[in-house]
């Protein structure tokens, strides 16, 4: 009997804990990777060459999964864009869309204060590379340099320089 009893407890040992009506903690979006862009997180007054060129505001949600903009251009135009970690893949995201339709992927990663993602859009059937780099200044302001390149990367032309400074309340 305790033979049967001791490989009927080793059995139910090596089940997993889910089949046995348990579940395994959910990782969550606590961990320094999740909070490496939570820098741009805010609301902010945004400028290019010293102009005024929107507004935008960054908020966390989903339980602190993703970042979420909201730009406001002073030309009228706006965009949302969900910004999130994606754990299986070790890379930052950033899916953009505008008020016009327009949709941009990108992915990369965070590194020195700095982060990196690339990706591409087809317009007209041409092939546009594109960078955006977001800055983490001392000063608690956020540079975003977009690049893009239409030659395969040979050469790349600045898109938009923004410089994001904190709302005053």
């Amino acid at each position: 009997m305790a033979t049967r009893t001791a490989a009927l407890l080793l059995f139910t040992a090596l089940i997993p804990a889910t089949l046995r009506g348990q579940t395994a903690p959910r990782p969550d979006c606590s961990g320094p990777n999740h909070r490496a862009f939570d820098f741009w997180v805010g609301d902010w007054d945004v400028t290019t060459n010293n102009q005024v060129a929107g507004t935008n505001s960054i908020t966390l949600t989903q339980a602190g999964c993703i970042l979420h903009e909201h730009w406001i251009g002073t030309g009228g135009g706006t965009g949302e864009s969900f910004n999130f970690y994606d754990r299986s893949r070790d890379t930052w995201n950033q899916l953009w869309i505008d008020s016009s339709g327009n949709v941009l992927r990108l992915a990369g990663h965070y590194a020195d204060g700095e982060m990196r993602l690339t990706g591409e859009t087809l317009r007209g059937g041409v092939t546009i590379l594109q960078k955006l780099t977001f800055f983490k200044n001392d000063d608690g302001s956020v540079r975003q340099l977009w690049e893009s390149s239409r030659d395969g990367g040979k050469s790349w032309g600045v898109s938009f320089d923004g410089l994001y400074t904190k709302k005053k309340n």
